[in-house]
């Protein structure tokens, strides 16, 4: 699927890069470029396309073999060891539109608390003895068990919702408890995290239209949203997480006012306005999104234009498309230092997987008998391209890291 994004000086710079139409033309602009031996950093092999298509169907088939793949949601990490944790839950709720905005509550304050923890931390689970696990799964479970608690709410009659007042008030202390964090079991980024929550609290209570005028809690977004309709399209929901989310992320461009998120800088990229040489991704918040389809259609709504948003830009699908040999470094040194998000190595890396993920859906979905009309990237991204990246990272690299290391702060992978 391939979209043009505006790029003409009369354009709003800000709409456009908040277009995933945007993301998806400019990571196709500098696939093209791979194609042809022209990026600074990454060289394409396309010939390698087939062979990493029947890697991913593989693992697809594995993990799904009636081929009823769910969206690439966080609901999936909440039933880490077949154990449905969210259901047990449900019984607390006295009706659906209280347990819709408990989920998206808990949605968004579970993937914003996400990015990459380290190879070396774990949560144990406080029910489950048995499991210990680290990573997004790990994540999942400590934030789970947190909003279970009530640690994000500010009243204790009602614990299970995450509001402004008690996520302006959470410290690195109670955050530490909550990951089981320390000295023995280090987190990558936890001052990130913090940082990235209490911002949460102050852009809650900075949009009542989206957040509500009284109680501000990410749940009132199917209020803002959806409740009174019968659709509700996915990028809709994107723009609302980008509009109302705006002020959260940490030491990121400005233009007009605006903080751009997830938007880097890409030398080959040239526009002729304001936009020049920039890259959105917007990955957390696209995560966000596909993680709230399932709360909206809980709630009998029907969601649309999912292929309107693009594939995630993070490391588990990128690390698929290196450790396949889909793209390479052309200076392999650059594998053996640490980058940060910034580094145009790292855009370059992340826009290719971007546009990979769009060349990888059909060739998939032919291979799993599918139509590709039935086959979103949502579950591609499921199936999929994110547990692939995962298994052939355990192959080769004992830790399972990715194979370029990333300098983390907590709010970008």
């Amino acid at each position: 699927m391939r979209s043009k994004a505006k790029t003409t000086i009369d354009s709003d710079p800000i709409a456009v890069l908040r277009d995933p139409a945007t993301i998806r033309a400019r990571a196709h602009l500098l696939l093209d470029l791979g194609k042809q031996g022209s990026l600074r950093h990454f060289s394409v092999h396309m010939d390698k396309l087939g062979e990493v298509a029947e890697f991913v169907a593989g693992v697809i088939r594995g993990n799904y073999p009636d081929l009823k793949i769910p969206y690439h949601g966080r609901w999936r990490h909440f039933t880490f060891g077949e154990v449905d944790r969210w259901h047990d839950l449900q019984g607390r709720f006295s009706n659906t539109d209280d347990m819709v905005r408990a989920a998206i509550d808990l949605a968004v304050i579970s993937v914003l608390l996400d990015a990459g923890a380290g190879a070396q931390w774990k949560y144990k689970e406080p029910a489950r003895s048995d499991i210990e696990v680290g990573r997004s799964e790990g994540l999942a479970l400590a934030s789970f068990y947190m909003f279970k608690n009530g640690v994000f709410s500010s009243d204790a009659r009602h614990p299970l919702r995450a509001d402004a007042g008690a996520l302006a008030l959470l410290d690195d202390r109670k955050l530490a408890m909550g990951f089981q964090a320390g000295p023995k079991n280090p987190m990558a980024g936890l001052e990130g995290r913090i940082h990235l929550v209490k911002s949460l609290a102050l852009a809650l209570t900075a949009h009542p239209e989206l957040f509500g005028k009284g109680i501000a809690r990410p749940g009132n977004l199917y209020d803002a949203l959806g409740k009174d309709k019968t659709e509700v399209r996915a990028k809709d929901i994107l723009a609302a997480l980008l509009s109302g989310f705006e002020t959260i992320w940490p030491g990121r461009i400005i233009i007009r006012g605006h903080n751009l998120g997830d938007v880097w800088t890409h030398s080959q990229l040239a526009f002729a306005d304001e936009t020049n040489h920039l890259m959105p991704f917007h990955k957390l918040s696209q995560w966000l999104t596909y993680s709230l389809l399932e709360p909206f259609e809980w709630a009998g709504k029907k969601v649309t234009g999912l292929d309107e948003l693009t594939g995630l830009a993070e490391y588990r699908n990128g690390g698929l498309f290196v450790d396949t040999g889909l793209i390479a470094l052309k200076d392999p040194d650059d594998a053996e230092e640490s980058h940060k998000p910034s580094d145009e190595l790292i855009v370059e890396w992340r826009a290719l997987t971007v546009a990979l993920l769009d060349e990888l859906r059909v060739p998939v979905a032919e291979r799993l008998g599918l139509a590709p009309d039935s086959f979103p990237l949502a579950r591609l991204l499921e199936g999929g391209s994110w547990h692939a990246g995962r298994k052939i990272a355990k192959e080769k690299r004992k830790n399972a890291d990715p194979p370029i290391k990333i300098v983390s702060d907590g709010t970008v992978f």
